[in-house]
């Protein structure tokens, strides 16, 4: 064979190889089987269906932001977000990162529903106690409505959405423990949380205590029932 037509064969060959290579490959598709295994470790604090505990002492996981438990868990890991409860089970030996996707993908699935469910006489005690125990519903909280909304699309939705839901990192607020809110934003004005948007703590600091009163009150309105 002549080696011009050997060479134009090889080349070929490399190309088609590297061709390959280039393709984009599929996005790794999380474990949620691992994840709900390893939100058992979490669930001691966080519950069963990632609702929280102790009335806010501890925040609800379910339904929250994948990208926002993912970057949490990666601030307490770096000693970022201080929460001593929180530094052994973030360390990379105890949560790599693939284990950090795949519980934050599992508790973003959980939904807890904010009304009680219809049962049939056929449901026996047991299923009942079940489905009520994912029953989530955050008390409403007294305060000026029209005042929250209006505050809280002006200084907040930028990050958390008109909806309060969140977007990309920034976390969904809606069916969040009011009191565990209160806290992270005395948190962030005292400097004790950092906050990776600028101007943020600017904005909490403009706000009077009514303000912050009433724009926890409008997101206890904004509860959808499922």
């Amino acid at each position: 064979m002549p080696d011009p037509i050997r060479r134009l064969r090889r080349l070929r060959a490399v190309l088609l190889s590297s061709a390959v290579l280039a393709l984009p490959l599929p996005g790794h598709a999380q474990d949620m089987d691992k994840g709900k295994e390893i939100n058992g470790t979490c669930a001691a604090c966080h519950g069963e269906f990632g609702q929280g505990g102790k009335k806010g002492e501890y925040p609800r996981l379910a339904g929250q932001r994948a990208a926002h438990i993912e970057d949490q868990l990666r601030s307490f890991r770096a000693r970022k977000r201080v929460n001593i409860p929180m530094f052994p089970y973030t360390q990379e030996r105890e949560l790599p990162d693939e284990d950090i996707r795949d519980v934050a993908a599992y508790l973003a699935a959980v939904e807890l529903p904010t009304k009680a469910p219809e049962f049939k006489d056929t449901d026996d005690a047991l299923t009942r106690l079940l489905a009520m125990e994912k029953v989530m519903i955050i008390p409403r909280l007294e305060g000026d409505l029209k005042n929250g909304e209006a505050v809280y699309q002006k200084g907040c939705a930028a990050c958390h959405a008109k909806n309060g839901k969140g977007r990309g990192k920034f976390p969904n607020l809606v069916g969040q423990y009011t009191n565990y809110l209160k806290r992270q934003m005395d948190l962030f004005l005292k400097g004790e949380r950092p906050h990776d948007e600028e101007g943020v703590v600017g904005i909490l600091n403009a706000l009077k205590e009514q303000d912050i009163q009433d724009i926890l009150a409008y997101l206890t309105t904004l509860q959808d029932p499922q």
